[in-house]
């Protein structure tokens, strides 16, 4: 265990703070109604509430149990398990969120994907040009960039002592 020393603590917040979203994000965003950041409706086309409820728990329980794990471990520091734990997934999520956003949004233009986002994410906000057939929208691009100021925490985290 590397001990928490007073300089890490603001860092730690702000990961604590972004993994709560992270949660958050994965466990409601298809569920509840979020006005112009979600299409209830156009999720509902594309996937059945079996899939969806399927998705919903395998993609939020691991970043429950690492933000879980991390709340109880934050004052005496986080076990090497642990710190493995989530490098691993939310390495995985920026993983995924490069191969089904950004990756064909620069670069691919992948005519299942456009027409199953055009359902999915018609009439959400979003403020980036459409590139490709498709354009991420603004709840994802705030998630992404969720995900990339808590993987610079953790490389703080980790790499401090």
């Amino acid at each position: 265990m590397v001990p928490l020393i007073a300089m890490e603590a603001p860092v730690l917040h702000l990961l604590l703070t972004c993994q709560g979203f992270v949660v958050l994000f994965l466990a409601l965003h298809d569920w509840i109604p979020l006005g112009s950041l979600n299409n209830l409706a156009g999720i509902r086309a594309t996937d059945s509430k079996a899939r969806r409820l399927m998705v919903t728990a395998y993609s939020a329980l691991p970043f429950l149990i690492g933000f879980l794990a991390s709340v109880y471990y934050r004052s005496s520091g986080f076990p090497a398990w642990l710190t493995w734990w989530l490098w691993i997934s939310y390495g995985a999520v920026a993983y995924g969120m490069v191969r089904a956003w950004w990756f064909p949004y620069l670069f691919v233009n992948e005519p299942s994907r456009i027409a199953r986002y055009q359902v999915r994410f018609s009439g959400t906000h979003a403020f980036l040009p459409v590139r490709n057939g498709i354009r991420p929208d603004t709840l994802h691009v705030v998630f992404h960039l969720v995900v990339v100021i808590l993987l610079i925490c953790l490389a703080v985290l980790t790499w401090m002592d």
